[in-house]
């Protein structure tokens, strides 16, 4: 009986010590993923001891400090609550405080209109679904600045976009579900511009799991310059949060960056407008953006421009030079904003540097990327019969002043020198033998005019008369 007090002491002390313990174990825990935390997004490496080898208190302090005001947390310097909940959060790998030296100054692009490519998707969306997140995260930005964005199915793009889990030789490896979500690499050559995302996460295009979306356009802000912000409301704030799918998604602080990198819109949108997120009903689908080596390519215009050959599809056209194996690829509104939405017809007046693009029941007069005044026109003003609403295809004729508006089979002919139109079309097959039927675009290379129908194209030699050789529409690009 004498023991049991004994007992009770030994009880009550070991009672006692068992809480201290736990609460030892979690303070040791907290800094060892603080310590992980600064290591990944604060380039602690760069400031003198790593965190590895943190010994001095008042250096701890500093860093807790740190994070704590990058995010507009209360600093205190200790590992509270708010500041362990916070660094646990999914967020994106970009560093805090970078001292990488390709992201040194102000990186930006020294053009306003960029490509991108789609290397590979994830299982956890359908490909169109990636697709379409992954569009309208650029036209986030696309909204807020002049940048243009066009995407390639082939070759280097400007920003190369893929899914990736752990290593995946950038030297940056993912971290599995949670933690690291994506990343992006500032504007340069290679790797710059390139957007990374975490393959392991659970992507959607909702507010559950992770919003693709939402990751996309934060991660395309770094692809084009900007570094995290420190406002908890922007965009380019590190931390992942729930996708409010109801308003656009730049805050002030998002739109403020990366118009200071870029300037304005000419149609800017409001950053408090209701926004269309991916997988919305958005109305009439928009085409696909054409891939030059698909066979089933078909043109809508094809034109000479200074040396150069112009090739129209939907609202884009390739530009090519003859003696050059490479292909420039770009939006029509970025020369011709009055002409958004596509032409239908085309041709160039060499020895007046004047270009003719025909769209609808109008047509505009161009010089270069400048529309000359008193355009658009009608296209009856040229002596059409009012019945034709469009024009297929149009073909100048420098060594007969004429040029030849084709409307389904038939050809109407202009006289420039009489400025007169025919009083009646002729028909296409007698003025071209071989070529039958509707003609969608048509153009003139050294002696020889090329007709474009469908997914072919028909070499004409004037001379005799007769068609040379049936192409591939796509005869023109390096496929």
């Amino acid at each position: 009986m004498k023991s049991l007090p004994v007992l009770l002491l030994a009880y009550a002390a070991f009672s006692y010590a068992f809480p201290v313990d736990i609460e030892k174990k979690k303070e040791e825990e907290n800094m060892k993923l603080f310590k992980e935390y600064v290591k990944n997004y604060y380039s602690s490496e760069k400031d003198g001891e790593p965190a590895s080898k943190w010994k001095n208190n008042r250096l701890v302090v500093d860093k807790i400090k740190k994070v704590q005001q990058f995010m507009g947390l209360e600093v205190t310097g200790k590992l509270d609550s708010h500041t362990m909940n916070l660094i646990q959060k999914p967020r994106c790998g970009f560093p805090d405080l970078a001292e990488f030296s390709t992201f040194a100054g102000e990186p930006k692009w020294g053009k306003n209109i960029l490509t991108y490519r789609i290397l590979n998707y994830t299982p956890d969306l359908a490909p169109q679904d990636v697709d379409a997140a992954v569009k309208k995260a650029f036209e986030v930005w696309s909204s807020v600045t002049p940048l243009k964005f066009i995407r390639t199915y082939e070759g280097a793009a400007d920003i190369m976009i893929s899914f990736a889990i752990r290593e995946h030789k950038d030297f940056i490896p993912f971290d599995g579900p949670g933690g690291t979500l994506a990343h992006a690499f500032a504007p340069g050559s290679t790797i710059g511009g390139d957007a990374h995302f975490d393959d392991e996460e659970d992507w959607t295009l909702k507010s559950e799991g992770i919003n693709l979306f939402h990751v996309a356009v934060h991660e395309f802000g770094h692809s084009l310059g900007l570094f995290h912000s420190t406002h908890p409301d922007a965009l380019m704030y590190p931390i992942y949060r729930k996708a409010d799918l109801a308003v656009f998604p730049l805050h002030q602080d998002d739109i403020n960056g990366i118009q200071y990198l870029y300037g304005k819109s000419s149609n800017p949108i409001e950053n408090d407008t209701e926004f269309n997120w991916p997988g919305e009903p958005t109305g009439p689908k928009e085409p696909a953006v054409p891939n030059a080596c698909n066979p089933e390519l078909t043109l809508d215009a094809v034109t000479t421009f200074r040396g150069e050959i112009l090739f129209f599809k939907d609202k884009y056209f390739w530009r090519k030079h003859p003696a050059i194996k490479q292909v420039e690829f770009n939006v029509i509104s970025s020369f011709w904003s009055q002409l958004s939405s596509g032409i239908d017809a085309a041709y160039e007046i060499t020895d007046k540097d004047e270009t003719f693009l025909f769209k609808g029941n109008e047509f505009w007069s161009v010089k270069g990327d400048a529309v000359l005044p008193g355009y658009p026109k009608k296209i009856h003003a040229l002596g059409l019969s009012n019945d034709i609403k469009k024009i297929d295809a149009a073909l100048y004729f420098a060594n007969k002043r004429k040029i030849y508006y084709f409307v389904d089979n038939k050809i109407w002919s202009y006289d420039e020198r009489s400025q007169s139109m025919d009083k009646k079309p002729k028909l296409i097959k007698n003025e071209f033998p071989g070529i039958n039927g509707k003609v969608d675009a048509a153009f003139q290379n050294k002696n020889y005019y090329y007709f474009f129908h469908g997914k072919k194209q028909f070499e004409f030699d004037p001379n005799a008369k007769k068609v040379t050789r049936v192409l591939k529409t796509n005869f023109w690009f390096s496929c």
